[in-house]
């Protein structure tokens, strides 16, 4: 550590804190229908974000019933005590939270300790090897409430902590920036499909006359098909060794469906490298226009059936090396001249909203697996003539390729926060 933060005071963080509190300690029940009143899990906490779009919803009276001791507030900073242990985030919303089981909840004291000091403190190394010293547990490591209080940061003038968190928060704000922009697009893509293949708004669509269907009033020279007839094939994906031995020589990356929101953008720092069979490998190697759908995995209130298109950007940001889906997720490869990547992609992602996909869960001992064939083949979708899908890919392939693109950028801006981080922490900036 430098020599200035070796002259800053060393002080446990309960005591800079107006309240610290642990969380409540068994599940509280969840609705599938969203509300205003949001239940953040450990999965919803990392990298100094808190995800607050992604998470279980629940009553007005359970939400009264869980924040007795503390209502979260914009500002707060909450850790992980398993599952996984050790990640941060702080709240940037005032919406109605409250947190799940295994978080522990800090507000600072703003006359002590200024709130992203002690987020970026809680990220550094300093922090986080106090942390994984009191991780405990064979099966899942977890830290005790008791030894929170023993949880130690480096304190300069507040001052300097508020000069210091300056300089890393405005990374975190340009990141920020970039997810609204990603949301926008994303949200520009869906639009586009339900207005024309939804709703019939296409261009045009004044002159085009309406005929029956199994699927109700449809444009007259489109058809009715099965999802599995708009594949070219699907295939389940795999999971290897972690190391190269015996048949297991071929490295890849491997995409689980934990991996898919950040995927989406490109962004790749948790995919696993794995060794893989070179016959596994070669059925399974993801290329330009896939679809890994997530078959198993979720949880009660998280369906399963999240959905990823591959992407030249997202290629790109794994150096270029095989890619393959994990062993809970369904390769999909979609019928180019039949259907198009875009438009199969952009239907499952109406489906996960809409609960069609929910319809084919199966909740099993606390996973949810999904009934895949039956899926395929029960559900229709309605295929429009080819100059209109062509025309569909002309306008949102450039909105996928965007999309990826701030990913990138996203990714470049946390690795250089990152990096800042212990400089910053151990007093070898100059301020």
């Amino acid at each position: 550590m430098g020599a200035k933060a070796t002259l800053w005071n060393r002080v446990p963080i309960v005591e800079l804190c107006e309240t610290h509190v642990d969380c409540v300690n068994r599940t509280a029940p969840v609705l599938s229908e969203p509300t205003p009143f949001k239940m953040i899990r450990t999965t919803n906490v990392g990298n100094g974000f808190i995800d607050t779009e992604n998470v279980r919803y629940v009553t007005e009276e359970t939400y009264t019933k869980w924040t007795r001791r503390l209502v979260p507030k914009k500002g707060d900073v909450i850790l992980t005590r398993e599952a996984p242990l050790g990640e941060v985030g702080k709240l940037r919303t005032n919406d109605f939270i409250f947190l799940g089981q295994r978080l522990y909840h800090f507000r600072p004291d703003p006359k002590k300790l200024d709130a992203d000091f002690l987020l970026y403190s809680l990220l550094g190394e300093d922090l986080q090897g106090q942390i994984r010293s009191f991780g405990s547990g064979s099966t899942v490591e977890h830290m005790r409430l008791e030894d929170i209080p023993c949880l130690e940061i480096n304190l300069p003038p507040l001052p300097e902590q508020r000069r210091i968190a300056g300089i890393l928060s405005a990374y975190d704000e340009l990141i920020e920036n970039s997810q609204r922009r990603i949301k926008i697009l994303e949200t520009m893509a869906r639009a586009l499909y339900r207005e024309w293949f939804v709703n019939f708004r296409f261009p045009g669509h004044e002159k085009v006359k309406r005929v029956p269907s199994p699927l109700g009033e449809i444009p007259m020279g489109w058809e009715v098909k099965s999802l599995e007839s708009l594949m070219a094939d699907h295939i389940g994906g795999g999971w290897g060794k972690e190391t190269e031995e015996d048949d297991y020589t071929e490295p890849a990356w491997v995409i689980r469906g934990t991996d898919i929101p950040d995927a989406r953008s490109s962004q790749v720092a948790n995919v696993p490298h794995r060794f893989h069979t070179a016959s596994n490998l070669r059925t399974r190697r993801l290329q330009t226009g896939d679809i890994v759908f997530e078959v198993s995995g979720g949880s009660k209130g998280q369906s399963v059936g999240r959905t990823l298109l591959i992407t030249p950007e997202l290629l790109s940001a794994l150096g270029g090396d095989s890619v393959i889906c994990a062993s809970f997720c369904k390769r999909v490869r979609p019928d180019a001249t039949g259907y198009g990547s875009e438009l199969l992609y952009i239907s499952f992602l109406e489906g996960y909203e809409s609960g069609e996909i929910e319809q084919f869960q199966v909740q099993s001992t606390g996973i949810s697996n999904f009934k895949w064939t039956e899926y395929i083949a029960k559900t229709q979708r309605v295929i429009p003539p080819e100059p209109l899908r062509s025309l569909f890919r002309q306008r949102v392939a450039p909105l996928f390729s965007l999309i990826a693109t701030i990913g990138l950028q996203i990714q470049n801006l946390r690795r250089t926060r990152d990096l800042l981080l212990p400089r910053l922490l151990a007093g070898q900036v100059t301020l």
